[in-house]
């Protein structure tokens, strides 16, 4: 239905299960990903946080990177969430050696830039494009866009001007965890872009 759309969370590593709850409570069909025949059909695909170099590898080893790739090239909704957004990131500025991203976001972001997993923090940040109530951040060994091109929307930002959630078309990033302080507002905003994937009117 037009109103439920059928979404992937990438399942190789990483809060799968927290994304793929969300999702279900707000009414979407889930299908946890790990096999490129596991792309066809769906509306949108997850892209959770974790270890982004193990997603990585995964991703290769299990013959998901092209499919992933040629997905975003046809207009498939994504959201990536922590290591998710240095996965959908066009440059990861300190990629460990030989790590790949699958891009289509022209930003360019630093893993790990807060530091250590003991330096966590949380924040309320203001969202804008997600109304007035602010949003409960929680940054664990979070990224941050260093850069992002002319196509894309700066959503949020910390108190120092340090971009941590952007819009490009129908690829949505945020270098924080909304799946694990219970905020559906971002997974509510990958759902209308998912709602008008093509594949949405089967």
């Amino acid at each position: 239905m037009a109103g439920s759309p059928t979404v992937g969370v990438l399942a190789l590593q990483g809060d799968v299960r927290e994304h793929a709850a969300l999702l279900a409570e707000l009414g979407a069909g889930v299908v946890l990903v790990r096999r490129p025949e596991e792309l066809a059909g769906i509306d949108g695909l997850v892209l959770p946080g974790g270890e982004s170099s193990v997603i990585d590898k995964l991703a290769r080893l299990f013959g998901l990177q092209q499919p992933i790739r040629a997905a975003i090239r046809a207009g498939m909704p994504m959201y990536g969430t922590c290591a998710g957004l240095i996965l959908l990131a066009d440059t990861v500025l300190d990629a460990i050696e030989g790590q790949e991203s699958f891009g289509g976001l022209d930003v360019d972001v630093r893993r790990n830039a807060f530091g250590r997993q003991t330096e966590s923090f949380e924040i309320d940040l203001d969202v804008p494009v997600l109304g007035d109530a602010p949003v409960s951040a929680t940054f664990i060994r979070a990224p941050i866009v260093e850069r992002s091109g002319a196509a894309v929307e700066v959503l949020a930002a910390l108190p120092d001007g340090t971009v941590v959630a952007v819009r490009q078309g129908p690829l949505l990033g945020t270098s924080f965890h909304p799946e694990m302080d219970g905020e559906r507002r971002f997974h509510e905003l990958f759902l209308d872009e998912a709602r008008r994937y093509p594949s949405a009117a089967r």
